[in-house]
């Protein structure tokens, strides 16, 4: 068997293997909801506090066709993910300069270290209610949220990967005449990508969901206003509604941001030659 039947069995095989994996994940989720609706059907679960597929269902395609009780659905979704995108960046750009700087300067790192631990101890979320009070029922409030979120997950990643970079490269660079900025450039934020980019999602969701408490603690619109606005009607099929939607987003804005870091962040490889002097 030459190499190119090896490819093609290999290729059958992965595809056959892509087709189980979809095949079970329809089967959980056609048996979950299933039994979900003939549960509540049934008597077994109280549609009132759980709801059922058919009506969570039927709600969604109520607030499609007109729109929910604060406006149309897709100005709900934009409001959440325009908050959140903006406290992302926000909260990314300086987490990542935050943890550079002090990751390479042990002083400052050293000044600044009790009061990061008192910051990194507060309950982020508690800060919503004070970011409302101090910036109000608006967009602003929630931004606020969603920056403090994401900039401790971003920053210690940054921190660490400062820290952990190769100290002869550093050495080197000097030696060839770099400066502290090309040092930082060149080497430092190379050495602290893996470290940062493995943060990215994890930030991300922290920030969506600084969003919708926000939203949820006072907001004009938004998703988490959407989920407030059901609870408050004791509509357990709204609610569910909404974390659905908030569960779509969520994954779409994962995939996106999937597919930005593989064409802008490729993972470092690793040389045939490195080894090679």
């Amino acid at each position: 068997m030459n190499e190119d039947d090896l490819d093609r069995v290999a290729s059958r095989a992965l595809a056959r293997r892509r087709r189980l994996v979809i095949s079970l994940r329809v089967a959980i989720l056609v048996v979950v909801l299933g039994s979900w609706e003939i549960s509540g059907r049934t008597g077994l679960v109280d549609p009132f506090f759980f709801a059922m597929p058919s009506t969570i269902a039927a709600k969604l395609l109520e607030w499609i066709r007109e729109g929910t009780p604060q406006g149309s659905l897709l100005v709900q979704i934009a409001v959440t993910l325009e908050e959140t995108v903006l406290g992302f960046l926000i909260g990314s750009v300086l987490g990542v300069l935050c943890g550079i700087v002090l990751g390479r300067n042990r002083l400052l790192a050293d000044v600044f270290e009790i009061y990061i631990k008192v910051a990194n101890a507060v309950p982020r979320v508690v800060l919503g209610s004070i970011f409302v009070i101090a910036f109000g029922l608006g967009m602003a409030s929630k931004v606020a949220l969603a920056v403090v979120m994401v900039f401790f997950v971003v920053f210690a990643n940054a921190f660490q990967g400062v820290r952990e970079a190769d100290r002869a490269m550093i050495v080197n660079a000097r030696i060839l005449g770099a400066s502290p900025f090309q040092v930082v450039v060149s080497v430092l934020i190379p050495s602290a990508m893996m470290w940062i980019r493995a943060s990215l999602h994890v930030s991300f969701g922290f920030a969506l969901v600084a969003a919708v408490v926000g939203e949820f603690l006072g907001s004009r619109q938004g998703i988490g206003l959407l989920i407030a606005t059901e609870q408050g009607l004791f509509s357990a099929a709204g609610v569910f509604a909404a974390m659905i939607v908030l569960a779509a987003v969520a994954l779409s804005a994962d995939l996106l941001l999937t597919w930005i870091e593989h064409r802008l962040i490729p993972w470092p490889t690793r040389a045939s030659g490195d080894g090679d002097v």
